[in-house]
């Protein structure tokens, strides 16, 4: 859940030390953590010299990385040793607060907290300075949040240029040098044969939807049908029986009526010419936020209940949109889309996905984009922003080739 209702969001700040990412190194806590909870059991890093020419120059570095897996953000921890190099990271307010120790450690290891369901000057300003004094890289994740779909990009956000462009500007005024932006292309490959896996999970799904598997249907067929079935109930949840039409059909339809219930409810107009998806769900979980805690101790316990209800069925929302057509098409179906999509139903139907299956990562660095001081042209897509989607599609689709193909 992305709105936090435990405590009203306070942003937390960077740990600036050393000692810390030091010793989460040198113990190789990343490793343990990585291979322990998510799965990941090797590494590799591609092209660390085009980062390591920004860090000579003294250039302020961004890293823009795509977002497919909560791992993300500590993978990152195994190119930082490649350069011997300590990191700051922008995460959502959400994350400090799934428990003690996963707080403590993202803050040690240099994250701060970012507030989504509000403009949050203290995080912005934070990482406009640590831009505009080069005193470590940043990893900021463009697309916002995590993204199942390993070889497709999601939309990327605009706050990365307004923050990066800021930093050049302080830059520029003080002849310090340049601000870029890397991009990082993160590839989960699966580390041994899958098969056995995704049998033994699609078996388990199978039974929980009181379905015996009928002989002859391979791993591809069974898993469109678990996510046949995993849409099939949420439009039972929210509807109350199936809708008519193509998949794509159906799912615009649920996304709708949820959307515009919900904005009923809650008396949000939008402008229906301008805001996309994501902007209506920011919004909702916005204007939910904001109501919670100004209500306080007086919110009644089934208004509570909806609030938590409503950020559920909007999280649905976004993950909705966030899965690609065609994904697994015939023609492109790999071991690891079959990976990503059990574990996708997994999420959504036990709230956990099954990380037993081992994999492993290449964190490909992409060429360094230089940010000009100037602001972005009006009207159109910032240049830089543009530049960075090319790089990020190009290495990803190069990426999305090394898994192995079941065609």
């Amino acid at each position: 859940m992305t709105v936090v209702f435990d405590q009203p969001y306070q942003f937390v700040p960077p740990h600036r030390g050393s000692i810390w990412p030091y010793l989460i190194q040198k113990f190789r806590l990343v490793d343990w953590y990585l291979r322990r909870k998510e799965g990941v059991v090797s590494w590799e890093c591609r092209d660390t010299g085009l980062l390591r020419d920004s860090l000579n120059r003294g250039d302020g570095i961004l890293l823009a990385p795509n977002h497919c897996r909560y791992a993300d953000p500590l993978v990152l921890g195994w190119l930082a040793r490649s350069l011997n190099v300590n990191v700051y990271a922008m995460a959502s307010w959400h994350l400090f607060n799934k428990g003690r120790f996963d707080g403590f450690a993202i803050q040690k290891m240099g994250g701060f907290s970012i507030h989504r369901e509000g403009v949050d000057r203290q995080a912005l300003d934070t990482a406009i300075d640590i831009l505009a004094s080069a005193e470590r890289p940043l990893v900021l994740f463009p697309e916002g949040t995590t993204n199942r779909s390993n070889d497709v990009l999601k939309p990327l956000l605009d706050g990365l240029a307004f923050i990066t462009r800021t930093a050049a500007r302080r830059r520029h005024k003080k002849s310090q040098g340049k601000v870029v932006i890397h991009p990082i292309a993160i590839k989960y490959l699966c580390a041994q044969e899958m098969h056995p896996w995704a049998d033994q999970q699609l078996q388990i799904l199978e039974r929980r939807f009181g379905w015996q598997t009928p002989p002859g249907l391979s791993l591809v067929q069974r898993t469109r049908r678990i996510v046949n079935g995993a849409f099939a109930l949420r439009e039972a949840q929210y509807l109350g029986g199936p809708g008519s039409g193509t998949m794509t059909q159906r799912r615009d339809a649920l996304i709708q009526y949820l959307l515009q219930r919900i904005e009923a409810d809650l008396k949000i107009e939008h402008d229906k010419d301008i805001e996309t998806i994501r902007d209506r769900v920011r919004n909702i979980r916005a204007e939910i936020s904001r109501r919670f805690f100004e209500a306080g101790s007086g919110v009644e316990n089934t208004t509570e209940v909806k609030f938590r209800q409503d950020v559920m069925a909007v999280d649905m929302v976004q993950e909705l949109i966030s899965y690609p057509e065609n994904y697994l098409d015939d023609d492109e179906v790999t071991d690891t889309r079959i990976v990503e999509t059990i574990q996708r139903i997994q999420e959504s139907i036990i709230g956990k996905a099954d990380s037993s299956v081992p994999l492993h990562v290449v964190i490909q660095v992409g060429e360094a984009i230089s940010v000009p001081a100037a602001k972005a042209p009006r009207g159109e897509v910032d240049p830089i922003m543009g530049q960075l989607k090319n790089q990020l599609d190009r290495m990803l689709e190069s990426l999305s080739c090394e898994a192995q193909s079941l065609t």
